[in-house]
């Protein structure tokens, strides 16, 4: 990571912090690695994101339902989905540090300096080292590439490594009243197996035909052993996940349509294209057929954002033999009984976060030849943006006050909207542009005798004199649902 990159990330974690977004988890308490809170605006933004998701999904389309399944679940459901026995990751300890780093992430780290210095060819041919050993599954072979191409621990600077070990990544803990006659159940590591096991309850209570989703968002939990990259890799995590039954042979054809359909959503929150790719897996996950992530341009390099899986029948046919349950569909216009297939999008909330968060956070500079001046300004979309407007008295007196107070009674019955009659109106202006507020809405002395006030716009801070009456309208207008998700249609 180069040193402006690295300032530009170490920018997000603390305008994060500072304006309410992001805290460290128990930070009076010195903290607790890999896990963090949302603050007040933290959540807003993250609500809305879910928001804008949920309604893409289910409310935009007629086959596609959501559910809400419950974090404890039968301990055999993830004997039977393969975690219990494969959920691992490949982990190298450094004997100077006493740190744990993922092999595999380690290498890939260096791909990407091979890449950012130009060398492009050793890039793709370490990439193809890579892929070789995690397809053979051979953990001293990775060793060996991190020993070859001199991968030294960011902490100690040192390549004293242990050999490379498997470590699998789920919390346990006990369910029953008294420990000896406990039952060992797991936090879920995904929120997938929940839509699985509940396939045929959605499937006869909504009378739902092949092809059709399940669409879920929940917390998941992973003992990850490398906490760093902010909320990029966190222990407790939320996931925005649909898993899409096709029938067999179809699976393809889907999961080439959700690829596409996947790329449009994100991009139509205002990304650049160009800080996207997709990223075709080399080594399949062993329910896979096809599987590729969409990957964004972090200050810290590509990284995965969300994955688009061909899951085959794999798991509910894994479902259909621990639990001896039936798991079969009749499609009636072939006359079958069969296991669907499975396409799964799977987009992990935090990462949006961060990802939207990177995007929209700017540094600009207004100085002119009278004088110098800059802003920091958070460009959500409108329609995510955690504020949507700030209702500003230009002044604490003269009737200003109660004047706005009454326009934010009436906005703050639709809208999330802030008041605010502290500093000068160009600082206020300046904070609402650090938290991402689309609209300020000024009321000054001619306000009270024309029922007029002046829009500030964040992105253009061009201002606009529009009636108090028309404010709702104006206002929901622009930071509409529909502007965002016509996009999708």
């Amino acid at each position: 990571m180069s040193k402006q990159t690295d300032d530009f990330f170490k920018n997000i974690v603390s305008h994060a912090k500072e304006y309410g977004f992001v805290f460290q988890s128990s930070e009076i308490y010195d903290g607790l690695s890999a896990v963090y809170d949302y603050g007040q605006l933290g959540s807003e933004l993250k609500n809305n994101l879910k928001t804008y998701w949920w309604k893409s999904m289910v409310q935009l389309n007629e086959n596609i339902v959501g559910i809400d399944s419950a974090i404890f679940m039968h301990p055999t459901i993830w004997k039977a989905s393969g975690h219990v026995d494969g959920f691992n990751d490949p982990m190298i300890d450094n004997k100077d540090s006493k740190k744990r780093y993922r092999a595999d992430q380690l290498i890939e780290d260096k791909i990407d300096r091979y890449e950012k210095d130009g060398k492009s060819d050793k890039a793709a041919q370490l990439q193809q080292d890579l892929d070789d050993a995690l397809n053979a599954d051979d953990l001293a072979r990775l060793k060996n590439i991190i020993e070859d191409h001199n991968i030294v621990c960011p902490i100690s600077g040192t390549k004293n490594w242990t050999e490379v070990r498997q470590f699998n990544l789920m919390f346990d803990t006990q369910m029953g009243a008294m420990a000896d006659g406990a039952e060992k159940v797991y936090l879920r590591p995904e929120t997938a197996q929940g839509i699985f096991v509940n396939f045929l309850n959605v499937q006869k209570t909504g009378r739902m035909k092949i092809p059709f989703g399940i669409a879920q968002i929940g917390k998941a939990f992973r003992n990850e052993v490398i906490a760093r990259q902010f909320i990029m890799r966190m222990r407790e995590f939320e996931q925005m996940e649909l898993q899409f039954f096709v029938r067999p042979g179809t699976e393809m054809e889907w999961y080439n349509k959700w690829k596409e359909t996947r790329l449009k959503w994100h991009l139509a929150l205002g990304a650049d294209p160009a800080k996207y790719r997709y990223h075709d897996h080399a080594k399949l996950a062993h329910y896979a057929n096809a599987a590729v992530d969409i990957e964004y341009d972090f200050p810290f390099g590509f990284k995965e954002v969300e994955g688009i899986h061909s899951r085959t029948d794999f798991d509910l046919k894994q479902h259909q033999e621990f639990s001896k349950k039936k798991m079969q569909f009749f499609d009636p216009e072939i006359n079958q009984n069969y296991i669907p297939y499975v396409v799964e999008t799977s987009v992990g909330l935090d990462r949006l976060f961060l990802t939207v968060f990177a995007n929209s956070l700017v540094h600009e500079d207004l100085s002119t030849e009278e004088k110098q001046d800059s802003r920091v300004v958070l460009k959500f979309h409108p329609a995510i943006a955690p504020v949507k407007a700030a209702i500003l008295p230009l002044t604490k007196k003269d009737g200003l006050p109660e004047k706005a107070r009454e326009i934010m009674a009436k906005l703050k019955l639709d809208y999330n909207v802030q008041y605010d009659e502290k500093d000068a109106i160009g600082k206020r202006y300046r904070r609402q542009d650090a938290i991402g507020t689309p609209y300020c809405i000024t009321v000054d002395h001619q306000s009270l005798e024309d029922d007029m006030v002046t829009i500030r716009h964040r992105d253009s801070m061009e201002q606009e004199r529009v009636a108090i009456a028309d404010l709702g309208k104006i206002i929901g207008e622009r930071v509409s649902w529909t502007n965002l998700l016509t996009q999708l249609i």
